[in-house]
């Protein structure tokens, strides 16, 4: 890459840590802070949904808001709406006021996530496309590393302390974009889509785009690891009895894992063997540790089946993306959008599907993923020889 390359990268990764990192930081003392007001575990849970609906809902519109008026614009205000909801989540104790900020958190989301990614489309190559989005995943995952750990910190000098310093952080990195994010200067309105239809007719229409297995493909790894994490910690402390700090080094070693896998990783795999390649092996390998989950005697053997999971998953995640993009054509940001709304599909229902099925018994969540990732499996294979024999008929 260039230097204007790496810088305008390294602006994107500055501002993506952030805005993960940010929220990440009241991770750790949510459950505490829900209790000192009379809420529990279906206000937290609810919190996920509602951040996570609000997100698909106005992915799409903000996928087309990115190539209609400008990657930066977008970021921006992404960023500033964000910024606006960790206010209202600090200033507020009453629960209704909080189901609010993480609606406002999650159209935020919804304006930065497909900006940003849509924005490291413009700035490289095709052949560059995957080490963009993999430095971007990486930076993702780093605030998922680093958030709840500071966080951990900030809730020594009070509970509300972690919401101030991370709407503060929040702020600053809106300021920080303002002054120094160029636009990609490659804003390209769609003609394909109707700026009328609805996001529901949008999702529909997307059934027709050549990327659409790639999407249905992001929305069920999606579920899988938002089923898998949420009941993660309830899982290791029913059956092995991990204490909340064995707990915490499991999610930071997963965190530790993406973060080096999709920054040294990724990029060299698929340069190697392609997309395709990649992804039928790591949806094979994330099948094997589900499978593996089931059979896990031990914390320690869990927690080494765990690490394999994330690891494919951190290089599936920018491989979908770059896989894509790279089918998108000049509809970056609308095929950005869709890939977040259906990543928010899968966020929804994956934790609320997971929480249901583990109050019947602990394993059937990693039965329901082992399950669903096979039949994925088969249908990437099926997409791939499907598209192969197109392309020879071409």
């Amino acid at each position: 890459m260039s230097a204007a390359q790496r810088r305008k990268m390294i602006i994107l990764m500055i501002n993506m840590f952030i805005a993960i990192g940010s929220f990440g930081i009241i991770i750790p003392i949510l459950p505490a802070y829900l209790e000192s007001i009379n809420q529990g575990g279906t206000a937290a849970g609810l919190m996920i949904a509602i951040f996570a609906g609000a997100q698909l809902i106005f992915s799409p519109i903000a996928g087309r808001w990115a190539d209609q008026y400008g990657r930066k614009k977008m970021i921006v205000y992404g960023l500033a709406v964000f910024t606006l909801s960790m206010f209202i989540f600090y200033a507020f104790d009453s629960i209704w006021w909080l189901y609010f900020s993480r609606v406002i958190g999650g159209i935020g989301a919804a304006l930065l996530v497909p900006a940003i990614f849509a924005y490291i489309a413009d700035i490289t190559t095709l052949e560059q496309r995957a080490k963009g989005n993999s430095y971007i995943s990486a930076a993702m995952s780093l605030g998922v590393v680093i958030g709840p750990g500071v966080g951990g910190f900030l809730a020594d000098f009070g509970l509300k302390m972690p919401f101030l310093i991370s709407a503060i952080v929040s702020l600053l990195a809106v300021i920080f974009s303002v002054v120094v994010l160029e636009e990609s200067e490659k804003v390209s309105p769609i003609k394909e889509v109707p700026s009328e239809e609805s996001m529901i007719k949008k999702l529909i229409l997307s059934v027709k785009m050549p990327y659409f297995i790639p999407l249905v493909i992001t929305l069920v790894m999606s579920f899988g690891l938002m089923a898998y994490e949420s009941v993660l910690g309830l899982f290791v402390d029913k059956q092995f009895g991990a204490t909340p700090q064995e707990i915490a080094w499991m999610i930071t070693a997963t965190g530790i894992i993406s973060v080096i896998v999709q920054l040294f990783v990724v990029d060299r795999v698929v340069s190697k063997y392609g997309e395709g390649m990649v992804l039928n092996v790591f949806l094979g390998v994330a099948s094997i540790g589900f499978f593996l989950s089931l059979l896990a005697k031990s914390y320690f053997l869990f927690f080494g089946i765990t690490l394999l999971i994330f690891l494919a998953t951190s290089i599936l995640r920018p491989v979908l993306n770059t896989l894509i993009s790279k089918m998108a054509g000049n509809e970056q940001g609308f095929a950005m959008g869709l890939n977040n709304a259906y990543m928010s599909i899968g966020n929804i229902l994956g934790p609320t599907i997971a929480g249901v099925l583990y109050d019947f018994q602990s394993l059937y969540p990693f039965v329901l993923g082992l399950a669903i990732l096979i039949i994925t499996l088969i249908i990437t294979v099926l997409w791939q020889k499907k598209s192969m024999n197109l392309s020879e008929l071409s």
